[in-house]
């Protein structure tokens, strides 16, 4: 049985992207913590497969097969929560696409897929879940996907890395505008092995070795890295779902491997005075002693990864 913290029996809830990697995990964890879901994926087959593992887990589950991003859509996959489940308690936004290019040649149609996805399918998502649990009158959840991207930028991902970015400001905005309803809202910040994880040079044997072989990530990923498998992601979605974190919301959580960590939000970190205002050339005598002396950081920290845990790219012979 579920902690009695963190039951979500009786609870409904909405995971886009679940198909599969993250959002299949953090369906997963829904379920083992008795909420009913509502399984969506852009594939069919993905989506009916993953529902029927739930179910097969004693799990309450339906899927619904629709691209997130446009208002019809998010209505659709509410609508299904209510018609199957009579309610909608927990909304997560993982569904998500990568088109990752350098600036000058990313395109336009590369720009657009990705924020129409990850940006808009948050919006339009969770705008009608909103109206939904505004109903119900008895608050809920709203947990949004974002990324490391978005808060720190990457190189090659313009679209991503800004569409994560106002994932995270739209949590911090919601979180306001729904606090009067008892809805929390929240954006989480995971780090695991996925397809999209693989594609990452320093990641990649890793992910690799343990989705080939079944070889565990060493310590310098699990423990430094923050970096695990989704399953490791999961319990942070019905912790956020559940009475246990009724307090918390407009927060930006990271979570990867054995480490849980919280984002801070971007704040002023140095100031300085000019009576009467600022001319450019007082700025310029003034910057590198004064307000911009120590600059910050922007991407996202390569893994140190130690030669001696570099893992074989080929099993060994018999």
């Amino acid at each position: 049985m579920p902690d009695p913290a963190i039951d979500l029996t009786g609870k409904a809830a909405v995971v886009t992207g679940s198909g599969r990697g993250l959002g299949l995990a953090y369906a997963t964890a829904l379920a083992a913590s008795g909420a009913a879901v509502v399984v969506n994926d852009v594939d069919p087959e993905a989506a009916e497969r993953a529902a029927a593992t739930l179910r097969g887990q004693g799990a309450r589950a339906v899927a619904e097969a629709v691209a997130v991003g446009t208002s019809e859509a998010a209505d659709r996959l509410v609508a299904r929560a209510v018609s199957e489940f009579g309610r909608l308690d927990v909304l997560v936004t993982n569904a998500g696409i990568l088109r990752d290019r350098v600036l000058w040649k990313m395109t336009d149609e590369d720009f657009d897929a990705v924020v129409a996805t990850h940006l808009k399918g948050t919006f339009t998502c969770a705008r009608a879940a909103a109206v939904r649990m505004r109903e119900q009158g008895e608050g809920g959840s709203l947990i949004l996907v974002g990324s490391p991207a978005g808060q720190r930028g990457n190189f090659g991902q313009t679209n991503y890395a800004a569409a994560k970015a106002g994932i995270a400001a739209m949590a911090r905005t919601w979180s306001m505008e729904l606090a009067k309803a008892g809805i929390t809202v929240n954006a989480i910040v995971p780090v695991a092995a996925t397809a999209m994880t693989e594609t990452i040079p320093a990641f990649a044997p890793y992910i690799q070795a343990l989705r080939e072989r079944g070889e565990a990530l060493p310590d310098f990923l699990r423990k430094g890295e923050g970096f695990g498998t989704p399953e490791d992601c999961a319990a942070l979605v019905p912790f956020l779902a559940s009475d246990a974190a009724r307090d918390v919301t407009g927060q930006c959580v990271g979570i990867g491997g054995d480490r849980i960590t919280l984002w801070s939000h971007p704040q002023e970190v140095n100031a300085a005075y000019a009576e009467g205002g600022w001319r450019p050339e007082a700025i310029a005598a003034a910057w590198h002693t004064g307000v911009g002396s120590v600059p910050q950081t922007v991407g996202i920290p390569a893994p140190k990864v130690p030669s001696a845990q570099t893992p074989a790219t080929e099993a060994p012979a018999a």
